[in-house]
């Protein structure tokens, strides 16, 4: 799969336009995505493809907007999300139960997040588990607890943000530091000379109501389809999946295997083995429902 037929993103000075074009690509419906997705599975259509692609490269410009503050180009951040998408759209299977902005949110997170971390230098791609998650987690921390202040946090901050994210008080007064560095607002003009802000090119995903009545009855099916499946696994499984799958932060596989004593390695295997199970189960309840076409659950 490749980026042709796509909006050019020619640094951050096509920018504006960039985001200018990619609104007017329409969203597909269920019914849609699913048929396209399927047209790709089968035989590997360019133009199927392109029509999944395109209709969430908003959705790739929205997550990138959320690291803005790091101090690297926007564009290639969002170049970097659109990689990510591509990957997901490959990888897509539409029978799993999955809509793809959810299953590809997590490729274009870990593809923007693997080019931040290959882009800060104090960032290794080496660095703890915790190194990591302090690196992207600690502006929303300080945010949640009302830390803005400017320059070096209070001892207080310090001590509550470094238990909060696991790490000790040097990190998180170090790492406050090197992120310190100046930011972006959604409110800062695209240019000097333009009125346009960031938020103003945001997807504008308002729905109506009908729409709204059925995504909700649709999440019910998949969340009472999931509750079912989730019975057929082992405590350890059921436990093991929530912490990585069903949860805003998963946690990572070294938490885990520390957790239960064992290694990285069969921690990853017992979420495959579950995952999978998971599958089986809610495909079959699926079948058994007669509604084949239900799309897959998030």
């Amino acid at each position: 799969m490749s980026g042709r037929g796509l909006p050019a993103l020619t640094g951050e000075a096509g920018l504006s336009r960039y985001l200018s074009e990619i609104r007017k690509f329409p969203l597909l419906s269920p019914e849609d995505e699913y048929m396209f997705a399927k047209r790709w599975q089968q035989h590997e259509d360019p133009e199927a493809a392109r029509r999944l692609v395109t209709s969430h490269l908003r959705l790739v410009a929205k997550i990138a907007m959320g690291y803005r503050g790091y101090g690297l180009p926007v564009s290639e951040i969002v170049s970097e999300g659109n990689v990510g998408l591509m990957q997901a759209v490959k990888r897509f299977d539409p029978d799993k139960g999955f809509r793809l902005a959810t299953y590809a949110m997590w490729w274009i997170r870990a593809a923007i997040q693997e080019y931040v971390l290959r882009s800060w230098s104090m960032v290794k791609m080496g660095t703890t588990a915790a190194q990591k998650k302090l690196f992207f987690n600690l502006r929303k921390a300080k945010s949640n607890i009302g830390a803005i202040e400017e320059g070096d946090l209070t001892p207080a901050h310090t001590a509550k943000l470094a238990d909060q994210l696991g790490v000790t008080e040097t990190e998180v007064t170090e790492m406050n530091r090197r992120l310190s560095g100046p930011d972006s607002s959604l409110n800062a003009p695209l240019r000097s000379e333009s009125e346009s802000e960031w938020q103003d090119w945001l997807a504008d995903d308002t729905i109506d109501q009908e729409t709204r009545l059925a995504e909700r009855e649709e999440m019910g099916d998949r969340h009472a389809l999931l509750q079912d499946a989730m019975r057929d696994l082992t405590d350890r499984e059921r436990e093991i999946i929530t912490a990585r799958r069903l949860q805003d932060e998963p946690a990572t596989l070294e938490d885990l295997s520390q957790k239960y004593g064992v290694s990285r390695e069969r921690v990853r295997q017992i979420e495959v083995r579950a995952f999978e199970k998971l599958q089986r189960g809610m495909q079959a309840a699926v079948k058994a429902s007669g509604n084949a076409a239900l799309p897959a659950p998030a």
